[in-house]
């Protein structure tokens, strides 16, 4: 379950990564064209639906958006959305107890829903022949949920979501920070002025009646939309539609509220000491306008000028010539209500912030004078073509925006006109908005600062006034035995709605056809042809990594993956990055342990164009020592700002521990500050000439070009690339714990404990790697698991936990963790280890079932995107699997016997051989731990 925000088309992602519409399109004229292939129509109790068919794969996307987020709640009875969404996943009158994922995840399907300042959206992927279950219980939770909301089942929610907040906000570095921008921003009582997880305060003061009376209000069929979408027959899904929603009561008409945009009167500056925080960040907002308005379209222009690239002034002022931080962004963000156009500067340790608004006033300066081009606005709208051909890749996608566009337009098919306003954004839009929401205008300042460093804050800043919770005195919601309850009252209906649908006969799922190839000098190719869209995704590979570098001065391949966009030989950084957004392309380069990655996403007609960019990159690397300097200095500070984060300190922990410190892969990717500061250009230069070889790299491609068309675009590599060759040094394979030691983190203050447990695992491509992760699945693959269900559904002590092997070319790691309430550390690692050793004894036939069930059926969505057939290329060519890997493991998925799952677990999973670490706040915790008895317990310091 998530919150949602919805930022503008350009951070469209980060809401789910799915606000980019559908369209259609015609490749020979090269020019999109919209065509909204859907049938809506209404019940006669008010629920819409929207229909869409789309054959291309055998399954169905089931979205329904309620048109309740945060913004119908009110001052003292916050965060009741967002909580009741976390309801409606536990029972309904008809289905039993967190029996929603395990039905779903049986049928091969997987679910989730999220919550927004303006709405809440449930959504399932199944294949096909689950649609009937998945309408059963949608509207099992729709009309038939109030009679089983229990005091039980309540209390457990509370705990749940108040973790979700303590990590998500309390427990995390500037996690304050729209919280009090918000609250500041917005006036008191307005919609927007608190957050949409709720106050803690709330959380723990609300009743059963509360989100009752909440839910009879907003959970009605004239308030929803509901979305199919995917391989149906229409006429068969409306008589479904009509068997299972029909006869949900309408209830009482809900009416849109008003607009309600914001001004401010004054400027208000605010700082905030954060315990969590290693450096200084800079927030700045300003009042704008809500969602589908002309100017909302030219604000998003607006963000992208300032900051989206190299030679936005933003980024000019403070990062290449100041050098006062890594990053900054400007956005616009029109929601239903109000809007606000942000920007956020994340500065360099040490630096005053007064010295980063000088530089924002400097940027603007410069943005006035020197101005954009035509051709920058041009950059921005063919970048948007592509974004919006990769938000329809799946059926998921197009489900969402159906719903959405219908909710909060008016109209599914609004998408028309929301990209035709877009594309209709003119320079003079833009400067207009610049000039009415941004140019003298008042604002919201928040400068977050190291604890105990006020004075990095911008002058003239008053303190936030933010009540942090003291945990070790937290309340805690006491759920209570379903026995004490009693038995559930049924609502009388027509329907027998106890009989729960059989699901249809299984669909027939075709693997994708992978060719395969290799050029004069060495590279391998692999690549999946497919011609839904007019695009195309593809990476080149090149083995080693992180592993090739030297354990002395670690980060160096990091620093190879960031030059990579520094420019070419007759390219400027600048000038390369504009090449490439004006083909609407995207080349994304970094290094990873074993490889580095240059993943690259384009239309199919500009395919050569960004291929022979590619190719420029790699061939022609300017290293522009200015660059140079930009990326370093980046880089050092943002290793000094994760340090702060307690995950990080985590997991650092738990790599030094199990590697070694000696060992390459011990140290995080981009290396350590000291490093990092000790590596010159010198170094990144003889990184390349030593390690970028034909025989290293390997090519993968999915989408419309077909094999012939790629090889004969790959020429070009066979003539710039000298066919040398590279050896990759062996790596040390690390040692195994031959006992249980527990190692403590401790950072002070923290409300939440973080949790890594492990051991070494298995190399991917070890007989054994697959069917342990299929043992896995039931210890912590799947929300209903042993571990989430323990931690999470019965005890509410955390947001999640979960378990993973990740298996690498030379070895693996098994991992499981998870964040809990700071106070019950000590029980949640007894769990934990207590699971893992039982579970070897206490896995049944029936939970193998469900297992394979759930793996196997999922297998129809395992091929819908471009981004996850790439996934199995990249698969194939990493870790030297055969070409047919995925069939290969589908058949030991069907035979693996439940001994053999057990001996498995044996094998693998020993929690008297692993390693714990806790990163928490040692004074309150680390007695508690030393007393569970686990391991030896080491207070563990960098």
């Amino acid at each position: 379950m998530k919150t949602l925000t919805r930022k503008s088309l350009f951070r469209a992602f980060l809401f789910f990564g799915l606000l980019i519409p559908f369209l259609a399109w015609g490749q020979k004229s090269g020019q999109t064209k919209l065509n909204i292939p859907f049938e809506k129509y209404q019940l006669s109790n008010g629920l819409t639906v929207v229909l869409h068919v789309d054959k291309s794969d055998p399954m169905v996307a089931v979205a329904i958006q309620y048109h309740v987020g945060s913004n119908r709640e009110v001052k003292g009875k916050t965060g009741f959305a967002h909580l009741f969404e976390h309801i409606m996943f536990q029972r309904s009158e008809n289905v039993g107890e967190d029996e929603f994922f395990k039905k779903i995840q049986n049928a091969g399907g997987d679910l989730n829903g999220g919550t927004g300042n303006d709405g809440t959206v449930y959504y399932e992927v199944v294949p096909k022949n689950a649609l009937e279950l998945v309408l059963w219980l949608e509207s099992d939770r729709m009309g038939y949920l109030l009679n089983t909301v229990t005091p039980s089942s309540f209390a457990n929610q509370q705990n749940v979501v108040q973790n979700e907040k303590r990590q998500r906000m309390d427990n995390t570095p500037y996690g304050f920070t729209n919280y009090v921008i918000d609250k500041h921003l917005f006036p008191d009582g307005h919609p927007y002025s608190w957050q949409v997880i709720g106050e803690m305060e709330d959380l723990q003061n609300a009743t059963i009646e509360d989100v009752k009376n909440f839910y009879r209000k907003y959970y009605i069929p004239g308030n929803a939309t509901l979305v199919i979408a995917g391989d149906i027959d229409p006429v068969q899904v409306k008589d479904l539609v009509e068997k299972y929603f029909g006869e949900i009561p309408a209830g009482n008409p809900v009416s849109d509220l008003p607009k309600m945009d914001v001004s401010l009167d004054q400027t208000k500056r605010l700082y905030h000491e954060d315990n969590f925080a290693n450096a200084p960040r800079l927030t700045v907002v300003w009042p704008t306008i809500h969602e589908y308005t002309s100017d909302a379209y030219a604000l998003d222009f607006l963000g992208e000028l300032l900051s989206g690239s190299k030679k936005s002034p933003l980024y000019k002022v403070i990062i290449e010539e100041k050098q006062l931080a890594p990053r900054v962004m400007a956005y616009n963000n029109s929601m239903e209500l109000a809007g606000k156009f942000t920007i956020s500067v994340m500065a360099n340790p040490g630096v005053d912030l007064d010295a980063v608004e000088s530089a924002i006033n400097e940027a603007f300066a410069r943005f006035e004078s020197e101005g954009f081009t035509e051709k920058d606005v041009e950059r921005i709208k063919a970048k948007l073509e592509t974004q919006f051909y990769q938000g329809i890749s799946s059926v998921l996608m197009k489900a969402f925006n159906l719903a959405r566009y219908n909710e909060y337009a008016g109209d599914p098919g609004y998408i028309e006109k929301d990209l035709a306003s877009l594309m209709a954004v003119t320079s003079e839009d833009i400067w207009r908005v610049y000039r009415q929401y941004i140019k003298g205008k008042n604002y919201v300042m928040a400068s977050f600062v190291p604890k105990g460093k006020p004075e990095l804050a911008t002058e003239g800043s008053v303190a936030a006034g933010i009540k942090e919770e003291n945990v070790e005195q937290a309340m805690e919601a006491k759920p209570i035995s379903s026995e004490q309850e009693g038995a559930i009252q049924k609502t009388p209906t027509r329907l027998d709605r106890s009989k729960e649908p059989l699901l249809g006969p299984e669909p027939v799922v075709t693997l994708p056809k992978i060719w395969k190839a290799q050029t004069k000098n060495g590279i391998s190719i692999t690549g999946i042809e497919q011609t839904e869209l007019p695009l195309v995704q593809f990476s080149l590979i090149l083995k080693g990594g992180q592993t090739l570098d030297d354990p002395e001065k670690p980060g160096v391949a990091n620093l190879v993956a960031l030059m990579m966009k520094s420019g070419t030989k007759d390219m400027t950084a600048q000038e390369l990055e504009e090449a490439i957004e004006l083909l609407g392309s995207s080349i994304n380069v970094y290094a990873a342990p074993e490889a580095i990655f240059f993943e690259v996403s384009c239309l199919d007609r500009n395919f050569e164009k960004t291929l022979d960019l590619l190719g420029k990159m790699i061939f022609e690397p300017r290293w522009d020592p200015k660059e140079f300097e930009i990326y370093k200095k980046r880089t050092i500070s943002t290793l000094t700002q994760r340090k702060a984060s307690p995950e990080y300190q985590a997991q650092i922990a738990y790599n030094q521990i199990l590697f070694g410190k000696d060992h390459i892969l011990s140290f995080p990717v981009a290396g350590s500050e000291s490093s990092v500061a000790l590596i010159t250009l010198d170094d990144v230069k003889k990184y390349y000439s030593s390690n970028f070889a034909p025989n290293a790299a390997s090519f993968q491609i999915a989408g419309y070009p077909a094999r012939k068309r790629v090889l004969a675009s790959m020429k070009v590599f066979e003539k710039k690339w000298p066919a040398e060759k590279v050896v990759l040094p062996a790596v040390k394979s690390p040692a195994s714990s031959e006992k249980p030691v527990i190692y403590f983190v401790d950072v002070p203050g923290a409300k939440q404990s973080v949790i890594r447990i492990g051991c070494l695992g298995l190399p991917r491509n070890h007989p054994d790697f697959y069917p342990a992760t299929v043992m896995n699945y039931r210890l912590g693959g799947n929300f209903n698991s042993v571990l989430n269900m323990i931690l999470r559904e019965e005890k509410g002590y955390t947001y999640g936990a979960s378990s993973y092997f990740n298996g690498m070319k030379n070895f693996g790691l098994f991992i499981a963790g998870a964040s809990v309430r700071s106070n019950t550390t000590e029980e949640s690692l007894r769990i934990f280890h207590e699971s893992i050793q039982k579970y070897p004894t206490e896995t049944t036939e029936e939970d193998l079932v469900f297992t394979k069930n759930a793996l196997l059926r999922s297998n129809a969505m395992n091929f819908e995107t471009l981004g996850s057939l790439v996934d199995i290329l990249d698969n194939i060519a990493l870790y030297n699997l055969p070409v047919d890997y995925v069939q290969k493991e589908l058949d030991v998925l069907q035979k693996i016997t439940l001994d053999e799952y057990h001996a498995l677990a044996k094998k693998y999973l020993n929690p008297n051989r692993m390693i714990y670490i806790i990163a928490g706040d040692a004074a309150t915790q680390l007695p508690k731990v030393q007393a569970t008895g686990i391991g030896e317990v080491v207070q563990y310091v960098f």
